[in-house]
């Protein structure tokens, strides 16, 4: 007989939450189940249960957990590019990957067609933060004004979102190359640092 190795709740939880984003990226958000997951770490269906309430639940968790983990990244891109040691393009990158590759835009259109009202909360919740913890450091060292690191966020955000959800069929559609919108992103960034330093 074989003896699992007993997790902390917070072990339990991470584990869980690791599993779920693997099945997202491996095979969609239709597979980020309760019973999927379960199977996936070698826990009982109601031992998910206990830490996430509910398959939505998990599902916010995991929506939580993504957006953080990618803002995380996104802030130091963004504090590396203040020093020369990153650019635009890379932040775009950033974005768009965390709703494409990462599966967060597939999670949370998902979430939004079953019925999970408050599906983009965390994710909207982690941007906001992100921005009000970058936007005062921006005007402090006067790159830009709080208010359109705002406007570029929400722009870049949209984008990246559109992009994950019908982008390769547009492009196709239109003779355009896939990475069209992230070089429009680009340029869009590129061209409002521009008009704040010649301001």
């Amino acid at each position: 007989m074989v003896t699992r190795k007993r997790l902390s709740p917070e072990e339990s939880r991470s584990a869980a939450l690791q599993a779920a984003r693997a099945l997202l990226i491996e095979t969609g958000p239709q597979s980020v189940t309760l019973k999927a997951v379960a199977g996936r770490i070698g826990r009982t269906h109601a031992n998910l249960l206990h830490h996430f309430g509910s398959a939505s639940g998990l599902q916010k968790a995991l929506a939580e957990h993504l957006a953080w983990t990618v803002c995380e990244t996104i802030k130091d891109a963004v504090r590396a590019s203040w020093v020369g040691l990153g650019t635009p393009r890379e932040v775009v990158d950033l974005a768009f990957d965390a709703f494409d590759k990462e599966g967060a835009g597939a999670l949370a259109g998902w979430m939004l067609l079953t019925g999970n009202e408050d599906a983009l909360d965390p994710i909207v919740e982690a941007i906001h933060a992100l921005v009000d913890e970058i936007a005062p450091e921006e005007a402090a060292h006067g790159r830009i004004d709080g208010m359109r690191v705002h406007q570029d966020t929400l722009t870049l955000v949209l984008l990246a979102l559109g992009d994950a959800l019908m982008g390769q069929a547009l492009a196709n559609s239109l003779g355009l190359p896939r990475h069209t919108a992230r070089d429009r992103a680009e340029k869009l960034l590129m061209a409002s640092v521009e008009e704040h330093a010649n301001q």
